[in-house]
């Protein structure tokens, strides 16, 4: 998966979650991040140590709800399933860049693997 496509994935987690309050509310509370925190919905991904307290700020600890939601998404969309467990639970934030390491980690791994791959191919005659 490249870093794009995990970050689509985290958007879509997003949305899927932020869905779960209905329509209006999703678009209410995009254009409240967008206003009050300067944080676009494409940006999300890469500012989401803000996005997360802005949820905090948003709805106290409430948020936690909207994070377990968007953990669970991200999980379905990377096949990634990183366990949150007391008492050192990972924060959103924390999660969301444990999976994209272990994604970049794959990603260099196969790119590894696929040159040695065809060096193989090229000694053997």
């Amino acid at each position: 998966m490249s870093k794009r496509d995990f970050e689509k994935c985290v958007v879509e987690a997003v949305d899927e979650s932020l869905s779960s309050l209905g329509n209006s509310s999703k678009q209410a509370i995009y254009f409240h991040l967008e206003k009050s925190f300067s944080i676009k919905r494409q940006e999300i991904p890469n500012r989401i140590n803000d996005f997360a307290d802005a949820l905090e700020k948003i709805f106290g600890l409430g948020a936690n709800f909207l994070e377990i939601l968007i953990i669970e998404r991200l999980n379905e969309k990377t096949g990634q399933n990183i366990k949150r467990q007391a008492p050192k639970s990972l924060t959103l934030a924390e999660y969301v860049k444990t999976v994209e390491n272990n994604l970049s980690h794959k990603r260099a791994t196969a790119k590894i693997e696929g040159e040695v791959f065809q060096c193989k191919e090229i000694t053997v005659e």
